[in-house]
């Protein structure tokens, strides 16, 4: 689907499309069933890359932290998270038989288990109301979709153009938010944000153990798509047919 705001970004990954849906694609990149090393934000990098349909279910969404960030509901549940997240343990990790893996020195992201619970209780968690969550390339939406969220993956001129046009028709200098969450949870804020009146585009991607995954320029800017509808809408009249953005779609 053509895009005034997209053609404009010049942007080097496509958008990712997320969407809720009861219906199974008939083809696409899943992880097996039970399989909880899968990484969602691996499946997001090669949807916007490979322009393949990605898709999960309450079976097969990888690790505890995608299936939470998916909106499986809360999947992190009694394991210890709070220890792999920060200063780890090595008797957890010796009785799970990972004595030289990151669950025994920890992530460090941090700086202690009681800190990682209390971000866990700030987390927006949710429960989507369908079977299915399908990540789909933006060459592949077509007009008659009506995705849940938009996806970008952005250098700092794309980024900062978003971050303007999100406030553009507002004036109210609180149109996004950078959580951090892991790599793939910018989708569980974007869910909540598409709840409110006044949604605010999330900026993501900090999550320090997959940024390999990505260009070192390279973050995600997550909206809802009623968002990226009235954004559509404001493109012409706005800076992005300006000479300052002309110039810098040059270095693009």
């Amino acid at each position: 689907m053509n895009s005034k705001l997209i053609n404009a970004l010049k942007l080097k990954m496509q958008p990712v499309a997320i969407f809720l849906t009861d219906d199974k694609p008939d083809d696409g990149l899943h992880f097996k069933e039970g399989s909880k090393g899968g990484c969602v934000a691996t499946m997001l990098v090669a949807t916007s890359r490979k322009s393949r349909v990605a898709y999960f279910d309450r079976k097969t969404f990888g690790c505890p932290g995608g299936g939470t960030g998916l909106g499986f509901g809360d999947r992190y549940g009694k394991l210890p998270v709070d220890c792999l997240l920060s200063t780890g343990n090595k008797e957890i990790a010796a009785q799970m038989g990972r004595g030289g893996s990151a669950m025994a020195k920890g992530e460090r992201l941090y700086k202690n288990p009681e800190l990682v619970r209390k971000w866990i209780d700030s987390l927006p968690i949710t429960d989507v109301p369908t079977e299915y969550v399908v990540f789909k390339p933006w060459e592949q939406v077509t007009k008659k979709d009506e995705p849940e969220l938009i996806v970008f993956f952005t250098n700092a001129d794309q980024l900062s153009a978003l971050v303007v046009m999100m406030d553009y028709d507002r004036g109210t200098n609180e149109s996004v938010a950078a959580p951090f969450g892991a790599a793939c949870q910018s989708i569980l804020y974007g869910y909540a944000e598409a709840r409110k009146e006044h949604p605010r585009g999330i900026i993501g991607f900090f999550d320090i153990t997959q940024r390999a995954l990505v260009d070192r320029e390279t973050l995600t800017f997550t909206v809802p798509y009623r968002m990226l509808k009235k954004m559509e809408a404001g493109v012409e009249e706005s800076f992005l047919d300006m000479h300052a953005w002309k110039k810098i779609q040059e270095r693009q």
